[in-house]
């Protein structure tokens, strides 16, 4: 072969071998990071705290004096301009259909706010010290369970909160194939939960203290399911802790791979090939989505680099407030409700739902630290994790809902999720699934519990 020769079999030996290094190292996945499991997210020094296990019961209770201030505030209405001639959602929330709001949440709702309360109570509340951390949750247990009892693990995100899942927790305590355990859990800096007085406390961290969490009441495995924030505080708990997790199911599906953009642009050249049809216009044209995106995600940027400023002009304004998080159940729920002078919003939601949610919030004053989940969770060491390139072994399933704000294709989804083994498309429903089409969310739910329990079964009789 000669001299030469040798040296070209060299040279494309050593660029092979540098390609599949560089591959490995930008694409391939990497081990899960080590995490301390006991971090300290309370005040002061955490060598002078001492861990309370106990659980202590917890009930929504605020006196007369609290509700007749805020119908004060809301008595106070400022002068803002009217809308824009023609414009309804388009611009925000549309400042007519505020008054209308803003009168019903003073006169109709704080009306029967002893209504509203009870409402609030109808599931037994608790909390617990978790990492220097008081941790709010309900906690439903079946009264006397004669099938398999199955802890499951819900998990809201913002603008959400413990409410969202009412109808949900209904639906699956009426069950008849399984017994639920059900834990709700307030995320730290939400609603009863204490904010971290520490910075760190990212989707990872509350990852590992609700997995704490559901070890302290006595379950070494269990199920998740979550949404927006909660999605992703689930797959940090099935990445993280598969021995603990039994299956985990997501109305919010996403991975970042290193890949992951490319093989979308790839798919967009023959989506029919990596989709099913009917579903192709899910996810494709491409600029069209990410320009709806792009519209939509202004507070995004905006809480993940000055929680803190946006979080005053918030606090104690229940004007702005509503306005603001409304606003999102609006556009998010579906585009085009954009088009209409209402939002859209008595389509999907009750008034009464809606302000629910709302009054978590202002209540606990928890809007400032709710946001600051945005600035931890796009922090260079919290991305630096990597958790995107640890694959989750668990069983996973992916509830698509139409009008959501984005999807991923399975293709997608297998370079993290490599046990992905439940994919649907519901063609009604946004991002507040558990709030808007509990009935579609509960009947997928059940649906993947079904695939992994046979699994399981079939896997002990092997």
């Amino acid at each position: 072969m000669g001299l030469l020769g040798n040296f070209l079999l060299v040279f494309v030996g050593l660029i092979g071998f540098l390609g599949v290094k560089v591959y490995r190292e930008t694409f391939g996945p990497v081990p899960k990071p080590e995490l301390d499991v006991k971090a300290y997210w309370g005040p002061g020094d955490r060598a002078a705290y001492k861990e309370d296990t106990t659980i202590h019961p917890f009930k929504i209770s605020y006196s007369e004096e609290v509700i007749s201030k805020l119908k004060s505030k809301l008595n106070d209405f400022p002068e803002l301009p009217t809308p824009l001639e023609g414009v309804n959602f388009e611009y925000g929330f549309n400042t007519n259909h505020l008054k209308q709001v803003v009168k019903y949440w003073r006169e109709g709702y704080l009306g029967k706010w002893d209504l509203r309360q009870t409402y609030f109570n109808k599931f037994p509340h608790f909390k617990t010290k978790i990492q220097g951390l008081d941790i709010h949750f309900i906690h439903v247990k079946p009264n006397k369970p004669t099938k398999p009892v199955l802890p499951l693990l819900l998990l809201h995100g913002w603008p959400g909160s413990v409410v969202e899942f009412y109808s949900l927790i209904d639906k699956l305590k009426a069950n008849e194939e399984y017994d639920f355990e059900l834990v709700v859990p307030s995320l730290p800096g939400y609603g009863w939960s204490q904010a971290s007085a520490k910075t760190g406390l990212g989707p990872v961290e509350i990852g590992v203290i609700m997995r704490n969490l559901m070890v302290r009441l006595g379950h070494q495995k269990f199920y998740i399911q979550g949404g927006d924030w909660g999605s992703f505080i689930g797959s940090s708990i099935s990445t993280l802790f598969p021995e603990n997790v039994i299956g985990y199911h997501s109305n919010m599906c996403g991975a970042m791979t290193p890949g992951s953009t490319i093989k979308q642009i790839i798919a967009s050249f023959y989506p029919s090939y990596f989709i099913p049809e009917e579903h192709v216009q899910w996810y494709y044209p491409f600029w069209p989505n990410f320009k709806y995106i792009i519209e939509e995600s202004g507070y995004f940027h905006i809480q993940s680099t000055k929680p803190d400023t946006i979080g005053i002009t918030l606090s104690g304004n229940p004007i702005g407030l509503v306005a603001y998080i409304l606003e999102k159940f609006s556009s998010w729920t579906n585009r085009d409700y954009r088009e209409l002078p209402d939002g859209g919003l008595s389509k999907r939601f009750t008034m009464d739902a809606m302000l629910d949610n709302i009054m978590v919030y202002y209540l606990t004053n928890s809007i400032t630290t709710s946001q600051r989940l945005y600035s931890e969770a796009f922090t260079l060491r919290s991305l630096g994790l990597n958790l995107d390139r640890v694959p989750t072994t668990v069983p996973t399933g992916c509830a698509r809902f139409r009008h959501d704000l984005a999807h991923s294709i399975d293709w997608v989804l297998k370079d993290k999720y490599v046990n992905l083994i439940h994919s649907t498309h519901n063609p009604d429903g946004g991002h507040f699934a558990a709030m808007e089409v509990p009935d579609v969310l509960y009947k997928d739910l059940i649906t993947f519990i079904q695939k992994v329990q046979k699994r399981g079964k079939v896997n002990s009789e092997l």
